[in-house]
């Protein structure tokens, strides 16, 4: 069964750079957006398996869209993705109901293995 996960980030080349290895990883993108409110219709559209959703955006941050985005789906798979610094938007995140978080620069194998913990696969 092929996962699929949705990219949400103001920077395109973040973007291309995590489509990349998670294609390499074997799981499909279904869609990226660039902003919060964009987020939220591509999950209503696409529902994916895991959404990888950027802290730091425009329009809406990743915060008011991890939450709206579980008062769509309780038992969403929301990854967040920040840069260093911004601990205690990560805490809030994680006590929000995101699943997992990963820290800029990506690592590969980071980004990977939260995807996998998340979905509870091996």
């Amino acid at each position: 069964m092929a996962i699929n996960v949705a990219i949400v980030n103001d920077l395109t080349f973040i973007k291309l750079v995590l489509r990349d290895l998670i294609e390499k990883a074997g799981f499909r993108v279904i869609g990226e957006a660039s902003n919060g409110e964009e987020a939220i219709q591509m999950f209503l559209d696409k529902k994916p398996d895991v959404t990888l959703l950027d802290i730091t955006m425009p329009k809406m941050d990743g915060i008011t869209t991890l939450k709206k985005i579980l008062e769509i789906d309780p038992k969403a798979n929301v990854i967040m993705c920040s840069a260093l610094g911004q601990q205690k938007l990560i805490i809030d995140a994680i006590q929000l109901g995101a699943k997992d978080f990963i820290v800029k620069p990506f690592r590969s194998e980071r980004v990977i293995s939260s995807i996998k913990k998340t979905l509870n696969i091996e």
